[in-house]
């Protein structure tokens, strides 16, 4: 916990210097950023599960307490407002005594609508940067300050680079998805549901559905051809060919987000499947390097998807690079190859080029993909290939030049096992590269 305080207070040293950058180039005295407010289900008189503020938790790692404020000078301590009610139909979270508190003035707010006597009087050159304008509005601050478009792209580009505080949350977080993973591979293995399987990874995290950074992916056979399936069935499959499991885990407002896949059927074309992506995933995460285009990555692993695909027979009688060109490998990886993340599952500024907002949009070929940047160190992104057996993707190409490439036999085949996806999470370091889930020895 020692060393987690010395990080964190280098964490803010970062922070604050770029609080102090951001309100020089806009002319701005501080930023109030709001942790955010509870909203009640429509006609109803029960909120919906609370999701922090990302510019939030970004300072602090306070994550399930609305109606808090931080006022930001990039010079003075940050002021923390912590929302302390006397409340005896709730749950009230005490203030907060923890490595991070000696960093922030922290004061008791026990009124929600008591911000407002706290605040400076003037705040003509305040920006308001969180989910409620309104709120902000109502404590006059200017209508053209609200998450003004300038400082958030700037904010979000370098959200990218991340400190050491912050990669020891995330490698905290992958221990906690990485023994979800395991309870969930022997629940499977055990027979459960995918309502049953998903109880056994939240037991193992420690997680709530409503903690878990994303709904988690918990897809039996056919299932795991759905990208982003979460109906979770109650009852389990006659039959268990295949299962893929995409789940994350959070720790102090940090994401993991890991995916693996299993067979049941071991000596199977789709076990043989699962290895070869599997190792093709590996040998790409070996040729990363800073100072490459996270997109270059993409277009390497369809390359390699071209390779998997006529070795196994899917696709015959063209060249890979042939194949490539006519995007025949598009419908069996249909998304991208990763992500940035962060304090967000798919973090923010992942086509900015610069701290002015410029961006660069995915290639045509490719609109799926989520990331163009330059790698560079403090980075930490996914790197998540598949490929699956989608009808709706595949049946264009069974009619035109090139339907009689693809073995419609063998896709028939593989369709019950819906599809494959291996994802990993990373960190570019200067001479070096990261592999936070196989440090792990998630295999």
């Amino acid at each position: 916990m020692d060393s987690l305080a010395a990080q964190y207070k280098e964490h803010m040293a970062t922070l604050q210097e770029r609080a102090r950058n951001v309100l020089a180039r806009f002319n701005l005295d501080a930023l109030l950023i709001h942790s955010g407010e509870l909203f009640n289900v429509f006609l109803d008189d029960h909120p919906y599960p609370f999701k922090v503020n990302p510019q939030f938790k970004a300072w602090v790692p306070v994550t399930q307490v609305p109606n808090c404020w931080l006022l930001v000078d990039g010079v003075n301590k940050p002021k923390l407002w912590f929302y302390l009610p006397v409340d005896y139909w709730h749950n009230v979270e005490p203030l907060p005594d923890s490595f991070w508190t000696d960093e922030v003035e922290l004061v008791a707010l026990p009124k929600a609508d008591g911000i407002g006597s706290q605040l400076p009087a003037n705040r003509k050159n305040i920006a308001y940067i969180g989910p409620v304008p309104e709120r902000a509005l109502q404590l006059e601050i200017p209508a053209d300050q609200l998450n003004p478009k300038g400082v958030i792209d700037y904010l979000h580009y370098y959200r990218a680079y991340k400190s050491d505080y912050e990669i020891s949350c995330m490698r905290e977080a992958q221990k906690m998805a990485v023994s979800g993973h395991r309870a969930a591979e022997e629940a499977f293995l055990s027979g459960m549901s995918e309502f049953d399987i998903n109880q056994a990874y939240l037991t193992a995290t420690g997680h709530r559905d409503i903690d878990v950074p994303y709904g988690n992916i918990v897809a039996l056979n056919e299932h795991a051809s759905v990208l982003h399936y979460t109906k979770l069935d109650h009852t389990a499959p006659p039959e268990m060919r295949s299962f893929l499991l995409d789940a994350g885990a959070e720790y102090n407002g940090y994401a993991a987000d890991l995916t693996r896949t299993w067979t049941t059927h071991h000596d199977s074309d789709f076990a043989q499947l699962i290895k070869d992506v599997n190792e093709e995933q590996q040998a790409l995460i070996a040729t990363m390097k800073v100072g490459e285009r996270y997109s270059d990555y993409h277009l390497q692993f369809h390359q390699r998807l071209a390779k998997i695909l006529r070795r196994h027979q899917i696709v015959t009688d063209i060249s890979e690079e042939a194949m490539v060109e006519a995007n025949l490998t598009g419908p069996f990886m249909p998304h991208g190859i990763g992500h940035p993340l962060g304090l967000q599952v798919h973090d923010v500024g992942a086509f900015m080029q610069d701290d002015t907002g410029t961006h660069l949009a995915p290639p045509e070929l490719y609109p799926a993909l989520r990331c163009t940047r330059i790698l560079e160190p403090r980075m930490v992104l996914t790197i998540e290939p598949g490929i699956y057996f989608i009808d709706s993707l595949l049946s264009p190409w069974r009619e035109g030049q090139y339907s009689k490439h693809f073995n419609w036999q063998k896709i028939e085949a593989l369709k019950p096992y819906g599809g494959i996806r291996i994802e990993d999470n990373v960190v570019m370091h200067e001479n070096s590269l990261e592999n936070m889930t196989r440090d792990l020895k998630l295999a």
